[in-house]
């Protein structure tokens, strides 16, 4: 997760330069769909060339992917392609603190603080005309889902009985089947395929697509974890079990789900009809 260039002042918000109406690169798939399709260039960044946004906007695409905010995308295309009006529409402040107070803990996981140079301070106070953040209307018109945790990797386990497996699941409430992989990269910071298949979850309200979004998030926010379970190209197949406490999610254990693997197998076989002492 190549953050150092989010730690360089940026060269200020005001641009003095002309600028120009540009189609939004491909690279920047963050800033796709988004609701238009040209930015200006220079941008509020103070990036002048389209090599240099793209450079510097792809340190951003692995944090947009771990969806810590929902107006994360939002905030960092309004700075990094801004939409190509007459004048530039710079995120209120209290979009950045929202965007700020969700993700920086995800850039502390990383090692990493929120960068001087998006100190919410430079932006506009709200009752200017800026990007403004969620209404409370919208905030309880959605439903809030758990957020992941920076924590420290469970041990990968490689030996294990059903039985044992069994105990694990009834004091945790969920298990999702993971196949991780790491992709080639081209440019850019590390990226992998994710596919979750949910083997039990015992929170009435989630429901598993939901929970194989939450853990997809988890594996992107703890990266180091990741990295630990796809030490090649080659596909790795894992059994996370944890809990979900206070709107938190913890990954407790860690299972290596082998090819053959039959305690496994029978854990989530049995775990159906089997009653927790």
């Amino acid at each position: 997760f190549a953050l150092s260039c989010f730690l360089r002042a940026a060269a200020g918000f005001d641009i003095g330069l002309s600028t120009k109406c540009v189609v939004i690169p491909k690279e920047m798939d963050m800033c796709h769909k988004i609701g238009y399709s040209e930015m200006r260039l220079p941008n509020l960044m103070g990036h002048t060339s389209m090599g240099e946004v793209i450079l510097k906007s792809t340190t951003w695409q692995h944090l947009a992917h771990t969806d810590c905010h929902p107006h994360l995308r939002t905030f960092l295309c309004s700075l990094f392609a801004p939409v190509c009006l007459d004048t530039f529409i710079h995120p209120c402040r209290s979009m950045c603190v929202a965007v700020r107070d969700s993700c920086a803990p995800v850039l502390a996981c990383h090692g990493h603080p929120w960068p001087h140079s998006l100190d919410c301070d430079r932006f506009p106070a709200d009752e200017d005309m800026c990007l403004a953040s969620l209404t409370k209307e919208y905030k309880h018109s959605h439903k809030v889902l758990p957020k992941p945790a920076c924590q420290a990797c469970p041990a990968v386990e490689e030996f294990f009985t059903h039985k044992r497996v069994l105990e694990v699941f009834c004091d945790n409430n969920f298990a999702v089947k993971v196949k991780l992989s790491k992709k080639r990269r081209v440019f850019g910071d590390q990226e992998y395929n994710i596919e979750c298949q949910v083997e039990f979850i015992t929170q009435g309200s989630l429901l598993p697509y939901e929970t194989q979004s939450m853990i997809q998030q988890w594996l992107l926010i703890n990266e180091n974890c990741t990295q630990r379970m796809t030490p090649t190209y080659r596909p790795m197949v894992y059994l996370l079990v944890g809990n979900i406490e206070e709107g938190v999610i913890l990954v407790n254990q860690v299972y290596h789900w082998q090819r053959r693997d039959s305690q496994l197998t029978l854990a989530t076989q049995k775990w159906r009809y089997h009653k927790c002492l």
